[in-house]
């Protein structure tokens, strides 16, 4: 574990477009093939790994080969860990709070209103956070070991009738929101529901649920919950959540050097490629956004009274329920700490 901490410690050069080594035209080694499980479809969050893939064949000449499985091919959404720790396949994509217990010290990222609403600030403490010892004792569970951040977006919520303009207007509408947020949800009334994405847009078009959070804009179009909605939150930015993907422990360890440094080298390469594509949706669903739905706009006054009722309250629960499994003060102050990191790094 020690190694691995200095391999990820090391790629994170690359964050903020540092240079690192060239890699070789070509990196030589034995003919491999790798499985991703994923579930849905290709989209914003998968562009990093479809990268990856392809830099992968074109740095070895096509001798290492890693294939994203989609649509749950390989592995329901929620058992993706459990496949990683059998040996199943090579690496994964999962969502903190599809399982809080499998990934306890993940769920930091799911507590709302946390320094991250800096896409340069959020990248960087979710790369310094990937090789936190907590964070790593959460994958060596599973024979997995942290790989890249999602880096999804901050959340927003679209939903159906009647618009929820001020605070008490989310009093017993059902939310799909994970984690944290819906810890928040729930202090402002709201009656929590955690769904897997696939599984969201279906209960939306019944009616199964008033209101949907997820990553803006793209997981709104991606799982079809926009088309269905009549508003849409645009500035309440209640928090996120952490999609990340994690690579086989034994996979990567029975990997030669060259290959284990190739696939650390294209870190920055990946994350570069995830935010591009949420960028490139932003541009091309909000103008459509506007057009289809009625957006709801929160003045100062009501974003205060938000961070106030279901901020702060969410992060004392969370510490004091965790103390005993993990350092939950010092995961949480981590966060804090790399922001502050990041922020004087932009100045």
């Amino acid at each position: 574990m020690k190694t691995l901490t200095k391999i990820v410690a090391g790629s994170l050069m690359a964050t903020f477009g540092l240079s690192t080594a060239a890699l070789a035209a070509n990196v030589d080694g034995p003919d491999l093939f790798w499985k991703i499980s994923a579930w849905g479809k290709p989209r914003a969050y998968t562009a990093g790994m479809d990268l990856l893939s392809k830099r992968v064949a074109e740095e070895t000449g096509g001798k290492f080969k890693i294939k994203v499985f989609y649509g749950g091919q390989l592995s329901k959404s929620k058992e993706n860990l459990d496949g990683l720790k059998v040996n199943a396949f090579e690496g994964a994509a999962f969502c903190n709070f599809y399982h809080p217990g499998k990934n306890p010290a993940y769920m930091v990222f799911s507590l709302p209103f946390l320094p991250l609403g800096n896409p340069k600030v959020d990248r960087y403490v979710r790369s310094k956070m990937m090789s936190h010892p907590a964070m790593l004792a959460d994958m060596a569970r599973w024979n997995a070991i942290p790989y890249v951040s999602g880096l999804l977006p901050q959340y927003e919520l679209v939903g159906k009738g009647k618009p929820p303009t001020t605070l008490a207007d989310w009093k017993g509408m059902r939310v799909r929101a994970g984690g944290g947020l819906g810890e928040a949800m729930k202090k402002l009334g709201a009656v929590k529901t955690t769904l897997p994405a696939g599984e969201t847009s279906t209960a939306f078009q019944r009616g199964a649920l008033d209101a949907v959070a997820f990553p803006f804009t793209y997981a709104h179009v991606s799982f079809k919950t926009a088309e269905v909605a009549d508003w849409y939150t645009s500035n309440l930015a209640p928090g996120t959540s952490e999609c990340s993907w994690a690579l086989n422990k034994t996979a990567f360890g029975k990997l030669p050097k060259q290959y284990q440094d190739l696939l650390m080298s294209l870190r920055g390469e990946v994350m570069d490629a995830e935010q591009a594509a949420y960028a490139a949706q932003d541009k091309k669903n909000l103008p459509k956004f506007k057009k289809m739905m009625k957006e709801i706009v929160y003045d100062a006054a009501t974003l205060k009274a938000f961070h106030t009722a279901a901020g702060k309250p969410v992060w004392d629960e969370w510490i004091a329920a965790n103390k005993g499994k993990f350092d939950a003060q010092g995961v949480f102050d981590a966060v804090w700490a790399y922001a502050k990191e990041a922020e004087a790094k932009m100045k």
